[in-house]
């Protein structure tokens, strides 16, 4: 967080970028001479025509070793691969499920410490566990299905119970080293893309405290020029530390420990300005923490098994379900759930024997046994905390007031914005729909919305999108500025009411129509200016779009470098000025807006090659601060900032 009088215009992230600027990633090509193909077959024209002559026939049925599998399904696995730009992309998945078994050794009470060292792409991470059985080394972090983590009596609460992880991190290494410590001996491997290549079995090593470590770097040849970006590391290092409390990590030499758990992890996210004292509850299978902000809609984290569950799952839906609850039993009411939620805050972690994940990235819990528990435990803690904390209980019970009063003034103002929007069209006038969406088994993920500005611009992505996954809606020009404003405000707005009904968020996310909500303006000023109203909308009313990562910005080229052989498409000078220098007698093009970009071009730029950049928040807190010094009125704060970065 960033404590400075001035907020820094990082605490918004895109990408690790601050605004809405440019990444400098590889010029794309097109045409025969230097297409970029994603080895995919067909597209949105359908599949490709079989080669002629090939047959199907017992030759053509291939069974692949765990790591040919690991290596050519890496989504099955880690997610995304990624450059290291994204939260989400692989090599920090990687990180991670080293990490979560030296956490997973501080759980069942082994080695209080966790080191871990980040030099350019190397990363190295030693835990002062029980160490990997010295016989076993190989098989540990090599062989699929291989582990102690089936073993209840071993492992209670783990998050890697399918004996995956580590093997996948040493699949997608272009080398890794492992090195157990037991008892004054050691047992070594090290590997190659999965392949060992060396091994030393039971040497000595008196001296040394017992424990694993493990030094990896990913492979460029899976993840292409990536580099970790250290705040990214350090905001899953600090997680660690809240959901740990007495677990002392170190990221570089620098030292990360918790005292009250998750509630350090919410003060941290909400700062100071809240409602009343932060609710926090802990046994060892469940803890929770929440409290009201002055902003709209819900924020959680919540956790299993130390594993961040992005989507939330069957944990997080008992824990709203046992808040709800709770309140109306201490206040003997009926209050509406919208009205008892409406700004808060929290955090959820819980402890299950057996996690059923919905994928093996571990985004969304899917057991469904543990609600009626979790559900019931909150509530009790609930009612608990609010008879030991009457000042808390009266401030909270006048926020529900507060809400029931504003939903209710606000319903008529509902009522009105939706007439006037039935009156003029039956249909929402912004928006091109696509066929899916999200949710839906097989194509949800891939849905998408591009927000474009204009019609010309529109036109474009019209005519080259594929109309089963990708929707536009279309914005007239600059949207209203909605910083400082009220809900009711947002509905008056015509155009910005037909976005959120577009979205379907107008009750939270968990209506959202699309995966991904794509920003795509002109790369020039007014571009980014209505990027950063867009983006002031959504973090003004509906800041969890943002935070469970669902916002994000079109990439599109700014120059066209081609000659009579070649066409190469630019996204920044550096690549402009490096296709001038490999094509002779070229032509430059600059692409002044979308809309300059012709159907036929633009295609490529939105199909499986897109380039985005995710919006991301750094913390909660820092969004009125941050949004007050850049959207807010003109301040002499941001005219010296301007002046004092003005290029």
């Amino acid at each position: 967080m960033n404590t400075a009088t001035t907020p820094s215009p990082t605490d918004i992230l895109v990408n690790g970028k601050p605004g809405g600027g440019k990444s400098n990633g590889k010029a794309a090509t097109n045409g025969r001479n230097g297409s970029r193909s994603t080895g995919k077959p067909g597209g949105k024209n359908g599949p490709t025509a079989a080669v002629d002559g090939a047959a199907y026939d017992d030759s053509k049925i291939k069974t692949l070793s765990s790591l040919e599998h690991i290596r050519l399904r890496t989504g099955m696995y880690i997610g995304r691969l990624g450059d290291g730009s994204d939260l989400d992309d692989g090599i920090y998945i990687l990180l991670k499920e080293v990490v979560d078994n030296a956490v997973d050794e501080f759980i069942m009470g082994f080695g209080k410490k966790i080191e871990v060292q980040i030099e350019g792409q190397q990363v190295r991470v030693r835990d002062f566990g029980r160490g990997i059985p010295l016989g076993k080394v190989v098989e540990c972090v090599s062989v699929i299905n291989t582990g102690a983590k089936y073993n209840n009596e071993v492992f209670q609460f783990s998050v890697g119970l399918n004996g995956v992880g580590t093997k996948a991190v040493n699949a997608l290494s272009e080398s890794f080293r492992v090195v157990s410590y037991r008892e004054g001996r050691y047992s070594e491997a090290t590997f190659e893309r999965g392949h060992k290549v060396r091994e030393t079995k039971r040497g000595k090593a008196p001296g040394e405290p017992d424990g694993t470590l493990v030094e990896f770097v990913p492979d460029e040849e899976m993840f292409d020029q990536f580099a970790y970006n250290l705040e990214y590391v350090e905001q899953r290092i600090l997680n660690y530390a809240c959901l740990n409390s007495g677990l002392q990590l170190f990221l570089n030499g620098t030292r990360f420990e918790s005292k009250d758990g998750l509630l350090d992890l919410l003060r941290r996210e909400v700062g100071e300005e809240v409602a009343y004292e932060p609710c926090h509850y802990k046994t060892i299978q469940l803890e929770f923490a929440f409290t009201h902000t002055e902003g709209y809609g819900e924020t959680y984290r919540s956790f299993v098994n130390g594993q961040h569950t992005n989507d939330g799952g069957t944990h997080l839906s008992a824990f709203r379900e046992g808040v709800l609850k709770g309140v109306n039993e201490f206040y003997r009411k009926n209050y509406g759930g919208v009205d008892v939620r409406e700004g808060m805050a929290g955090a959820v972690a819980v402890k299950l024997q057996d996690p059923v994940f919905e994928s093996q990235t571990k985004n969304k819990l899917g057991n469904t046994d543990v609600r009626g528990w979790i559900a019931n435990a909150v509530k009790a803690g609930v009612v608990d905390f609010l008879h030991k904390n009457r000042e808390a209980a009266q401030k909270l019970e006048s926020r529900i007031l507060h809400n029931e009063k504003l939903r209710k003034e606000l319903s008529a103002v509902k009522k009105e914005a939706k007439e006037a929007a039935r009156r003029i069209s039956i249909k929402n006038p912004n928006l091109r729909d696509c066929k899916y969406h999200f949710g839906h088994k097989k194509h949800g993920d891939d849905s998408t919305v591009f927000l474009t500005e204009g019609q010309s611009a529109a036109g474009s992505i019209v005519s080259s999108r594929d109309p089963n996954t990708q929707a536009i809606f279309t914005l007239k020009g600059k949207p209203q500025n909605m910083f400082g404003r009220k809900m009711a405000d947002m509905y008056k707005n015509e155009e910005l009411f037909n976005m959120m009904m577009a979205l379907g968020i107008e009750d939270g996310i968990e209506g959202l129509r699309y995966n991904r909500v794509i920003i795509a303006t002109d790369a020039d000023w007014d571009g980014f200016h209505i990027r950063n109203l867009v983006m002031t909308f959504f973090l003004s009313f509906f800041e969890e779009l943002v935070s469970a990562g669902h916002l994000y910005i079109l990439e599109t080229p700014l120059f066209r470098v081609r000659n009579k052989k070649e066409t190469r498409y630019c996204f920044s000078d550096k690549e402009r000025d490096a296709a001038v220098k490999a094509l002779s007698q070229a032509e430059v093009t600059r692409f002044k807006g979308l809309g300059e970009i012709s159907p036929k071009e633009f295609g490529q730029f939105i199909g499986d090659d897109m380039r985005l950049i995710k919006v991301s928040v750094k913390s909660m807190s820092t969004i009125p601060s941050t949004l007050e010094f850049f959207m807010g009125k003109n301040t002499p704060e941001r005219r010296n900032y301007i002046m004092e970065n003005l290029v």
